[in-house]
């Protein structure tokens, strides 16, 4: 039971468990604020626009990149595209570009944050995301 200033009273009672918003007393003002979208399902077309841009970059590998270096972007493209993506794979091939081929580093960090791969982990789900934008910055999230 709750009393206001002005002596008006107000009895609530509830049965079994209340979902939802609930508002009690007078001249009360209720704001709906909308959170982000539900992602959309990443389309055959932007995955296949995606899978274009590991494509380019495979081709960028020089002559002498070790084999390890297409290896990785492989795993990269795999962990990306996961049904959950594995951000802790996305993360170490990042590093081992910028430590062995610093010259493609950045050519991998915009495979990582593509918008695409924002997309797919962002519909994996909300920790997902979060701990995506922790590793990569808010760059790749949709």
């Amino acid at each position: 039971m709750s009393h206001t200033p002005g002596g008006d009273r107000y009895e609530i009672r509830t049965e079994g468990g209340v979902s939802g918003q609930v508002v009690v007393g007078r001249d009360n003002t209720v704001s709906r604020v909308e959170g982000p979208a539900v992602p959309s399902a990443v389309s055959e077309q932007q995955l296949a626009e995606l899978r274009a841009e590991f494509a380019r970059v495979r081709a960028l590998l020089p002559d002498d990149a070790p084999e390890r270096a297409g290896e990785l972007l492989d795993e990269l493209e795999e962990s990306a595209t996961a049904p959950e993506p594995d951000l802790s794979t996305m993360e170490y091939v990042r590093r081992w570009f910028a430590r062995h081929l610093p010259a493609l580093a950045g050519a991998v960090t915009s495979l990582v944050i593509h918008p695409v791969v924002g997309q797919l982990v962002t519909a994996a789900g909300g920790t997902l995301a979060e701990e995506f934008r922790r590793r990569f910055g808010s760059e790749g999230t949709a």
